[in-house]
C-alpha cells in the first residue's frame, strides 16, 4: 500500500482535493450514527484526520464501527475539502481494512486524563495529545541541538558510559559489576581483580573529561547521551538516568562560553517554535498558559550576567523568605535561583564566579584564590538549566586542586596530558536535556518528559 502520512497530508492537502489517497493509523474516536460513522484517525501526527464512513459504500461497515478506540485501520478514499468546517479537509472512505483490534479495556477512552494517571502507563501514554506533544518537542529539540553544533563545525563525539572516574567528585554513582553479590556478601570482602574490568567501575555522570581529550584534537566538540546519578533525590527535577549535552571549546574563555550558551538556547527555542506550533499552542492552552509568552521573552531578550557574590548580597536582603539559609559559600537552592530569575530579573540569568569549595576540581581558579570561573544558566520556572566553566588549563594549578581534594593524581594522568601537550584556554558546559524539554513544554515533572523514568525507589519496565 502507498500511504500518505497525515502530517505531510496536512501541509499539502489542497493538492489532493477530490483524489484517491490511502492513510493508516489508530482510531482516537469512533462515532456511529447507523448509516454513517466518523473515525478520528491518527498515525502519530499531532492533529488527526476525520474519516467519513458511509454504510452504503463500505462492505465491512458493521465490523468497522464496532471496533474499540485504539484499533488500527488502513483507509482508502477520496479527500474532500471542507473549508467551512473545523477541519480543512476530510476523507470519504471507499475501503477500510482493519489492521489490529483494540481490547475493550483500552485505557485512553476519555478525552482528558490526569498526568498522574497517564504516568502509570508509559507504554501507551504518548498516544494522547499531551505526551504526543511532549515527545514530539523532545525529538525536535534534540535535532535542533545537533543542527546548531553541526552548522558551527563542532565534532559530535561518543564518550564512554562505563568509567572508572567520577567527573564531578560527588561519589553518587551506579556501580557496574559482574561479581556475584551473594558471594561478596558472604565473604565480607570485594576482590575487584576478579571483576570484569579488574577494577571498580561505574556508570558515567558526565562525558566531559573523556571528551576534553578529543576537543584538544578538533578544537570544538560536543557529546549528547545518557548519564547516570545515584543521588537519592526524589524531586520533580531529578532522575537517576537522564540525557546530557556537553560541548567543549578550545581557545574560548568564560565570556565567549556564555555567548555560545545564549545563542544555542535561543536557536533551539526558535527552531521548536517554528516546527511545533500546534504542539506549543496545545501545551499553552492546557498545561501552562504562559508558555509561549515565556519562550518569546527568552529569544527576544539579552540574558543577565551576575556574579555569585552579587547574587548572595541580593538574596541576603530577603533571606527570611527562604527555607534554606543564604550566605556566601553555600550552594544556591532552587528557591534562590527561581527568585532571581522569576522575581528580580524575569528572564534567564548567568551566575558566575562561584566559591571554589562548592565546585569541581577542573574549574579555573580566579585571581582572588577563592572563586572559580564557573557559570550556571538559571531560567524561570526551572532554576539551573546549564552548568559550565572555563576549564583550568594550567597544569600546576590543576595538580594543586587535585591534591587539595585528596584525589589520586594517577587516576587523572590521562586527563592531565591535555595540559602537558599544548594547553590552552578552553571552556565547556553541560545541558540537562530533560530540563530543557520541561522548559520548552511547561511540564513541571521530569518523569513526564522521559519515556521510562528511572527515579529513586521506582523503576517500571
Amino acid at each position: 500500500m502507498q500511504r500518505i502520512e497525515i502530517k505531510d497530508l496536512q501541509k499539502t492537502y489542497s493538492t489532493y482535493a477530490d483524489k484517491q489517497i490511502t492513510v493508516c493509523g489508530w482510531a482516537r474516536t469512533i462515532r456511529d450514527s447507523k448509516n454513517i460513522a466518523f473515525i478520528e484517525l491518527n498515525d502519530g501526527a499531532f492533529k488527526s484526520v476525520q474519516i467519513v464512513v458511509e454504510k452504503g459504500k463500505i462492505a465491512n461497515y458493521d465490523e468497522i464501527v464496532k471496533q474499540n478506540v485504539g484499533a488500527s485501520f488502513c483507509v482508502a478514499g477520496k479527500l474532500i475539502l471542507t473549508p467551512t468546517a473545523q477541519q480543512p479537509f476530510e476523507i470519504n472512505a471507499e475501503n477500510i481494512q482493519l489492521l489490529g483490534e483494540s481490547a475493550t479495556d483500552y485505557p485512553l477512552q476519555k478525552k482528558r486524563h490526569t498526568i498522574e494517571f497517564l504516568r502509570t502507563m508509559p507504554t501507551i501514554r504518548a498516544r494522547g495529545n499531551l505526551f504526543n506533544a511532549v515527545f514530539r518537542i523532545r525529538s525536535v529539540s534534540a535535532f535542533a541541538i545537533h543542527k546548531y553544533f553541526n552548522e558551527r563545525n563542532f565534532v559530535y563525539v561518543h564518550t564512554p558510559i562505563i568509567t572508572s572516574n567520577d567527573c564531578e567528585g560527588a561519589g553518587d554513582m551506579f556501580q557496574v559489576t559482574t561479581l556475584d553479590l551473594n558471594k561478596v556478601a558472604s565473604s565480607g570482602k570485594v576482590d575487584y581483580g576478579k571483576d570484569f574490568f579488574g577494577t571498580k567501575v561505574s556508570l558515567t555522570v558526565s562525558g566531559q573529561l573523556h571528551e576534553e581529550c578529543l576537543t584538544h584534537a578538533f578544537g570544538k566538540t560536543y557529546t549528547f547521551g545518557p548519564t547516570f546519578r545515584a543521588e537519592k533525590s526524589n524531586t520533580t527535577r531529578h532522575a537517576a538516568e537522564f540525557w546530557m549535552m556537553e560541548p567543549e571549546i578550545c581557545f574560548c574563555d568564560i565570556n565567549e562560553l556564555m555567548d555560545n550558551e545564549e545563542e544555542m538556547i535561543k536557536y533551539v527555542i526558535n527552531y521548536v517554535m517554528k516546527e511545533c506550533p500546534d504542539e506549543l499552542e496545545f501545551l499553552n492552552k492546557f498545561v501552562d498558559t504562559g508558555l509561549i509568552a515565556r519562550l518569546k521573552n527568552i529569544v527576544e531578550n539579552k540574558f543577565v550576567r551576575l556574579t555569585y557574590t552579587d547574587a548572595i548580597k541580593m538574596l541576603e536582603k530577603v533571606k527570611d523568605r527562604f527555607t534554606f539559609p543564604v550566605k556566601w559559600g553555600v550552594d544556591l537552592q532552587s528557591e534562590h535561583e527561581r527568585y532571581l530569575t522569576e522575581e528580580v530579573y524575569k528572564k534567564p540569568v548567568f551566575l558566575t564566579d562561584y566559591p571554589k569549595d562548592i565546585k569541581a576540581f577542573y574549574m579555573r581558579l580566579n585571581d582572588d584564590g577563592k572563586t572559580v570561573a564557573a557559570v550556571d544558566l538559571l531560567v524561570p520556572g526551572i532554576g539551573e538549566l546549564i552548568g559550565g566553566s572555563q576549564r583550568e588549563e594550567r597544569l600546576d594549578k590543576l595538580l594543586d586542586r587535585i591534591h587539595e581534594l585528596n584525589l589520586k593524581e594517577e587516576d587523572y594522568s590521562w586527563y592531565l596530558d591535555t595540559r602537558r601537550y599544548g594547553t590552552n584556554v578552553h571552556s565547556g558546559y553541560g545541558l540537562g536535556f530533560e530540563r530543557l524539554v520541561m522548559y520548552l513544554t511547561g511540564i513541571s515533572n521530569i518523569r513526564d518528559v522521559e519515556l521510562y523514568p528511572r527515579t529513586v525507589g521506582s523503576i517500571q519496565n
